[in-house]
């Protein structure tokens, strides 16, 4: 890449960091006139003297909305915080703009010290930049998650403070409403006001119904529904001690498990993401040491060799990126999606694409169309099945394009490479003088003058080669010595030359990429489906903590406990709900069929006691193993956390560090040793014909 292109991007970079930089002062500047301050006199109580970050956030955030390639990822933090702010547009505005601005203050330092390193590797330099959109997108993800758990420990801050509230008033609503008055945490008080508003409305179950579906999280579902209970049904003592509280107790250990276990998470992944991208980085000045102090290995780095394995290494870096942020994923936050006209469905909206796209999808009542249904569940996909296969095709035709593309370039730069780089013999070890260099490039710009006449001559001769040389400008002076040895390597030049077009094979490997990629999305599901597997033991012992806390209340049978399950549930959520649907026509038969959908003998044990439940004895004596070994479930679910932890920090650390080994070994070890042992081999044979 030329010196004007990179002044000229690193020129747009500046700007765009000075532009931020000029916004803020201007923004500043702004709130200091006489609107500004004539509206802050009114706010009696909240004015701010000086700059105000949350009126800075806010007038960013109406510049982010405008901007187009900003607004998307504006709005998609946006729609997963304001679930924790219940319609508080400032705060969703200001956290929102916060994020987008943080990401940036990150991302465009990052590009120029990348167009820096990069500059002479247009190639690598667009990868890598296009790689920093995910980047983005893992920074946003964290800071959300953290909003998140700093929710969860509020919340144990919250129940503390209500314990007591309870305690003088044994009230339910009254001692939320005292303790949301009194908590000094924002976020946790706004919900606990939504809470006593919906246990004093006209209509409280239908609008915990309306709550449960924009709850941040289940621990807060489950208090609101344990408070509806006791508020309707009454509270009772087991043991001398209040149900409604011990219950509270039960979903503050839940939460304390919780919060442990995403820490460690985050402990364990916290710098995984990160390395498994610096060794894209590390590519260009890897090349540039090799050839510095081994000139030998030039022929592969600058050679189309050395971009296939450039390319197979930023493959490699995305897809392993890719797996751990999803092994990584604790289900902090909930996923909110746009799942109502993304561009999967206005493709498939096309008739066009349409009637394309439905000779790739399985014919309904299958068996292919009922195990991709079934794969699309068991990974907790929201895809429609339609959306899935836009995504297939489109991957399709973009490999194979992007493949062809690639060999075309390819061969452009092994010709390029031939017409540039220096003819010379030289020393395994160490690089030409200046002297050596110029007069190898005379020699280069010689031979280029004879494959200009040659060039496309794909049966030429040696002989042929001599007789275009001996009538040539540049040798007309030169011996027969000079020209019989330079024949020989111009007609090896040649042949490579000649050789450098899109070949039958590279077609039928471009194929071969676009299987992979139609294959792709498949494989990222029943990876997905593997890591929710790993996950089974947890969600059963959270049904073992609701079971617990509903047995012992009044007016409680299966159905209510199935109904919270189903609530609360994320792999298991389709045999309950199926279980649910079918119940009225008979609840044993209804469980029966749930069993046979299983296969996790935990989960069909809670089965069989809700079908002894049914039947035989009452729920608080179905489950009462539960309660007996209350210290052992709760014992046994953090060592499953521990297990579950060290196996994915384990596959995690496999991943998150393959880059890394195969920039070293196959970017850096294996052309050293290789291209070194081929060399001193030339130089053996030279020396004993010399001999």
């Amino acid at each position: 890449m030329s010196s004007n292109i990179l002044l000229i991007l690193i020129g747009i970079v500046a700007l765009l960091f000075f532009g931020i930089i000029v916004s803020y002062f201007v923004l500043r500047k702004k709130m200091q006139n006489k609107d500004v301050m004539r509206i802050e006199q009114l706010r009696k109580g909240t004015e701010t003297k000086g700059f105000s970050m949350e009126v800075f956030y806010q007038k960013l955030y109406v510049r982010f909305l405008k901007t187009p390639f900003l607004k998307r990822y504006l709005l998609k933090i946006r729609r997963r915080i304001e679930i924790n702010n219940l319609d508080d547009e400032f705060i969703t505005r200001e956290e929102s703009a916060r994020i987008i601005f943080k990401a940036l203050c990150i991302i465009i330092p990052l590009t120029l010290v990348v167009i820096m390193i990069t500059n002479k590797n247009l190639l690598l330099m667009s990868i890598i930049l296009i790689f920093e959109l995910f980047i983005i997108d893992s920074f946003a993800d964290g800071m959300v998650d953290k909003l998140d758990n700093n929710l969860l420990t509020q919340q144990i801050d919250f129940f503390a403070a209500m314990r007591h509230s309870y305690h003088e008033t044994n009230m339910v609503g009254e001692a939320i409403y005292s303790t949301a008055q009194d908590i000094e945490h924002v976020e946790i008080s706004r919900q606990a006001e939504k809470i006593y508003e919906i246990l004093n409305s006209q209509d409280p179950e239908t609008e915990l119904e309306k709550y449960y579906d924009i709850a941040p999280n289940n621990y807060i579902k489950e208090f609101a529904g344990i408070s509806y209970l006791t508020q309707e049904f009454g509270d009772r003592k087991i043991d001398g001690t209040s149900l409604y509280l011990k219950n509270l107790e039960n979903i503050t250990q839940e939460m304390q498990i919780e919060i442990l276990k995403r820490d460690k998470l985050n402990y364990t992944f916290q710098s995984l993401s990160v390395i498994s991208i610096l060794p894209m980085l590390m590519l260009e000045p890897l090349k540039n040491w090799a050839i510095s102090n081994f000139s030998f290995t030039q022929d592969f780095y600058l050679g189309k060799q050395g971009l296939i394995v450039q390319v197979l290494i930023m493959i490699a870096t995305f897809v392993c990126y890719i797996l751990i942020r999803k092994l990584k994923d604790n289900g902090a936050v909930k996923k909110v999606q746009d799942e109502q006209n993304p561009w999967q469905a206005k493709v498939y909206a096309n008739p066009f694409a349409k009637k394309i796209i439905d000779q790739f999808i399985p014919k309904e009542n299958t068996k292919e169309n009922r195990k991709l249904k079934k794969l699309l569940k068991d990974a907790a996909s929201k895809q429609k099945t339609e959306w899935l296969y836009v995504n297939r095709l489109c991957i399709t035709i973009l490999t194979f394009i992007i493949s062809i593309i690639f060999f075309v370039v390819l061969h452009k730069i092994q010709i390029n490479y031939i017409y540039t780089q220096p003819t010379s013999d030289y020393n395994l070890i160490g690089t030409m003088t200046e002297g050596q260099t110029n007069k190898a490039m005379q020699t280069t710009l010689k031979h280029n003058a004879i494959l200009d006449k040659m060039k496309g001559n794909r049966s030429a001769t040696l002989a042929d080669v001599e007789n275009v040389m001996r009538k040539s400008k540049e040798y007309k002076d030169a011996s027969e010595d000079e020209i019989e040895t330079n024949a020989q390597k111009i007609l090896d030049k040649l042949k490579v030359i000649n050789s450098e077009y899109l070949k039958w094979f590279e077609v039928l490997m471009a194929i071969m990429f676009a299987l992979i990629g139609y294959a792709s999305p498949i494989l990222l599901l029943k990876f997905q489906v593997r890591m929710r597997q790993m996950e089974m033991e947890d969600e059963v012992m959270q049904y073992q903590t609701i079971i617990m806390m509903l047995m012992r209340l009044e007016r409680v049978d299966c159905e209510m406990i199935l109904e919270w399950l189903g609530r609360y549930s994320d792999i298991f959520r389709d045999p309950i709900n199926k279980c649910l649907n079918n119940y009225e026509a008979g609840a044993w038969e209804a469980l029966e069929e749930m069993k046979e959908d299983v296969s996790y003998q935990p989960f069909i044990r809670i089965i069989e006691s809700l079908q002894t439940a049914v039947e035989k004895v009452p729920i608080r004596e179905a489950f009462d193993e539960l309660d007996a070994d209350r210290e052992y479930y709760r014992d046994k679910r953090k060592e499953s956390n521990e297990r579950l932890i060290k196996k994915k920090g384990m596959i995690g650390k496999g991943i998150g560090f393959a880059p890394m080994i195969i920039v070293f070994v196959g970017y850096l070890i294996v052309p050293l040793v290789l291209i070194g042992m081929s060399s001193m081999m030339s130089s053996f044979d030279a020396m004993s014909q010399m001999t």
